[in-house]
């Protein structure tokens, strides 16, 4: 018998309830294939891609652009082409007669803690149960909302930690010196607080060379390296970006900055630069990059390379086709035994851009280590 498959909004992170209808990729009548963009939906952080969960023909647009929905709401439908009007018309029907939004209650599902480390405090999130456990590491100038699309498709029969490293996030914005070894001890700190002995860790760009310089100076707390846009494997940066980010002080100095870390540049919403702006404007936190920039740079360089730590454990390297912030090409000449993954029509966020594939390789790979 032919199938027929409901698109619908989905849930990107634990706060989410509603999206807003951006564009539709493919109308009525198109061919489309399993994972490929069907359109874009807008949550309350970013915009993002809504991708195919099957092969066929998109028969029905339910919502149109503009159209606000709640999580689970029916966005279209694709099916055969052997499929009858009929039976797609009495889907639709069927199931806009029967849903029912499910209510985001005030404080419900996990909620960020904080936890003292060093005598600091580090704001972090966990998801899922279970004895493996994976820690996410975001970028500079990040934090732990960096991995909303990632943390709970991730949480799949392990405990997935998110933090906010020192400087960033809602913890402590004080650095003694910003270098990696500072951040590094904190992390090591943090799990030695949650009860942690070794975990996966997922780093992207500056968080992935503070997973490095944990894998090199501690390699049995690391089960395995997932490196997504890494710093720490060449000197070249785009260190006009970071000094820029550091200094923007404004919504029309930030909106470009920020920009340039997508490749498709629609993604950066009002929202997401309102919640980056919100962070800048913290007590600290300019003193906090800029002590990061003069501890991890010289000469508009990385001072620390760690390509020898890659080798220390099992690893993997995710990088966006399209990075501006750090060259994908950085990931040339590493062990044979490291998978390096491109993701085409992403820049240096692919795990918010693309963040389904990067999703199933992660899961993958951390699946297979023994």
């Amino acid at each position: 018998m032919s199938d027929i498959h409901p698109v619908t909004v989905p849930k990107w992170g634990l706060s989410m309830d509603r999206g807003v209808v951006a564009a539709w990729h493919r109308q009525p009548g198109d061919r489309v294939r399993k994972g490929e963009d069907l359109l874009d939906v807008e949550s309350d952080k970013i915009a993002n891609v809504v991708e195919c969960p099957a092969a066929g023909i998109l028969r029905r647009h339910v919502a149109a652009v503009g159209d606000v929905l709640p999580v689970g709401a029916l966005l279209g439908v694709i099916a055969d082409s052997d499929v009858p009007d009929a039976k797609i018309d009495a889907l639709v029907a069927e199931f806009q007669a029967n849903f029912v939004p499910i209510e985001a209650a005030a404080g419900g599902g996990p909620q960020p803690q904080v936890i003292q480390v060093g005598g600091k405090r580090v704001r972090y999130l966990a998801i899922g149960e279970g004895d493996d456990a994976l820690l996410l590491l975001h970028g500079f100038g990040g934090d732990l909302n960096n991995w909303l699309f990632n943390q709970e498709p991730l949480a799949q029969g392990r405990t997935v930690y998110a933090v906010d490293l020192p400087g960033h996030g809602e913890s402590d914005k004080r650095l003694e010196t910003g270098d990696l070894d500072e951040y590094a001890a904190c992390v090591t700190g943090f799990m030695d607080a949650v009860g942690l002995r070794a975990a996966h860790l997922v780093g992207h760009s500056m968080g992935a060379a503070v997973a490095l310089r944990i894998a090199a100076g501690a390699p049995g707390r690391v089960r395995s390296l997932t490196l997504v846009c890494p710093a720490g494997l060449g000197a070249e940066i785009n260190i006009d970006y970071l000094r820029g980010f550091a200094a923007a002080n404004s919504r029309n100095l930030l909106k470009p900055l920020l920009a340039q870390l997508f490749a498709n540049q629609e993604l950066v919403n009002r929202q997401l630069v309102d919640d980056v702006l919100k962070y800048k404007r913290l007590e600290g936190v300019t003193e906090a990059l800029d002590r990061t920039i003069a501890a991890q740079f010289e000469g508009g360089r990385q001072r620390s390379l760690l390509r020898d730590a890659v080798g220390l454990c099992p690893a993997q390297v995710i990088w966006g086709a399209e990075d501006r912030i750090i060259p994908p090409q950085q990931a040339e000449g590493l062990p044979a035994s490291v998978p390096v993954h491109r993701i085409a029509g992403a820049g240096h966020m692919p795990h918010m851009e693309a963040a389904a594939e990067v999703n199933q390789l992660i899961a993958s790979f951390v699946a297979g280590v023994a």
